[in-house]
């Protein structure tokens, strides 16, 4: 059963999923990051160049010809992915297909319309008996 771990309270939700990113590639486990807004995924994308100057995490789409080789995959869609350990989800909806791995990372930023997704989310897990973990931002702060 997929072990879902929630990390709530995020001031800047994009670059806490960097180094999400960046802790579970250095684990050495492959990564799939789903948002169903492209334009979030992008922005994502172009944050994993710049958010460190010393540290590099070799990403593309999904699309890519280069994905089952990639350690960390970019998707907007919810198709077959070629890792199936880690997914972080970017989006405000539960990734149908979450059940497929082995974890899932959910991240909650502070805006009401993410905390209200988050919510309604977390009941879906809870109430289907799902392994959960939270991380409240607010008190590592």
């Amino acid at each position: 059963m997929t072990q879902v771990d929630f990390h709530f309270n995020l001031a800047d939700k994009l670059l806490y999923a960097c180094r999400l990113a960046r802790k579970v590639y250095l684990a050495g486990q492959p990564l799939v990051v789903y948002c169903d807004d492209r334009a979030v995924l992008t922005r994502f994308d172009q944050q994993l160049w710049q958010f460190s100057a010393l540290d590099f995490i070799p990403h593309v789409m999904l699309d890519d010809p280069l994905a089952a080789d990639t350690p960390v995959v970019l998707t907007a869609t919810e198709g077959d992915t070629p890792h199936h350990s880690v997914l972080l989800n970017l989006g405000l909806e539960t990734p149908l297909f979450f059940s497929r791995f082995e974890r899932l990372l959910e991240l909650v930023g502070v805006e009401e319309d993410e905390r209200q997704a988050g919510r309604a989310r977390f009941k879906f897990y809870r109430e289907r008996g799902y392994p959960m973990q939270n991380f409240d931002l607010t008190k590592a702060a």
